[in-house]
């Protein structure tokens, strides 16, 4: 597996509103990356689907900036680029067996969500997006969530201090590096296979909410471009592209 050319530089902040507007603001005054932009603090930190996201003590904060040339519609793929990245974060601190990934970018260890994903991205001038990747992780604690159960690597470590947001970072940068590589190399086939070794699900009966309904059915896998096939209890196959999905 190639590596990235270099490192991408860091830009560090002690508080900020959030990774992610900093990296739109760079992007749109034309920093072309490839970029980390972290933070201690965020005062507005955001989830998917405009939930708030709150920069747990001693958690990581950070958002890749970087252009491509792919279509939007491939571009979106980067979130499952970011989640194999995170889930080998998460692997090199506690027991990899633990670590699995639920659709479409959850990072999870025990079944507990450890990790949020969130994609942002933007027109260039001439052809091309900038691409937003943003990943909050729960490093030493994990903070209250009422609408699913979550986890901090803290909590799965058998002895030691989790990692410091630093020491993470650099974890993760070097797996978004390769991840980026093999997606940029050979396409979406490789990252779907590696996703799907990681699934948390497959095989089991799921219930999707989507923005209009609700969908009960068992998730098959993934499609070549990443949505979800969920086979439904009439035993139609939907095709699941934006959503959020619980076990």
């Amino acid at each position: 597996m190639a590596a990235m050319a270099e490192r991408p530089r860091i830009l560090s902040f002690e508080d900020i509103d959030s990774t992610n507007a900093e990296a739109r603001r760079l992007a749109e005054a034309h920093e072309a990356g490839p970029l980390w932009i972290t933070a201690r603090r965020q005062s507005l930190g955001r989830g998917r689907r405009g939930r708030s996201w709150e920069t747990g003590e001693g958690a990581l904060a950070a958002t890749y900036l970087f252009v491509s040339p792919k279509p939007p519609a491939e571009a979106a793929q980067v979130s499952f680029v970011a989640a194999l990245a995170l889930a080998d974060l998460a692997g090199a601190f506690v027991d990899p067996t633990l670590v699995t990934l639920k659709w479409p970018n959850d990072p999870l260890i025990a079944g507990r969500k450890t990790a949020g994903i969130l994609v942002e991205s933007g027109a260039i001038p001439g052809g091309g997006l900038w691409l937003a990747v943003g990943c909050g992780v729960n490093l030493a604690e994990a903070p209250m969530d009422l609408n699913r159960p979550v986890t901090a690597f803290a909590d799965h470590m058998a002895g030691g201090a989790p990692p410091s947001p630093e020491r993470a970072l650099d974890v993760l940068a070097g797996a978004m590096d390769r991840w980026r590589t093999v997606w940029e190399t050979d396409g979406f086939t490789p990252i779907a296979a590696a996703w799907t070794r990681r699934a948390h699900g497959l095989g089991e009966p799921c219930v999707a909410h989507l923005a209009n309904e609700t969908l009960r059915g068992v998730a098959e896998g993934l499609d070549p471009d990443g949505a979800l096939r969920l086979r439904l209890e009439d035993g139609a196959v939907r095709r699941i592209t934006a959503g959020d999905v619980f076990f």
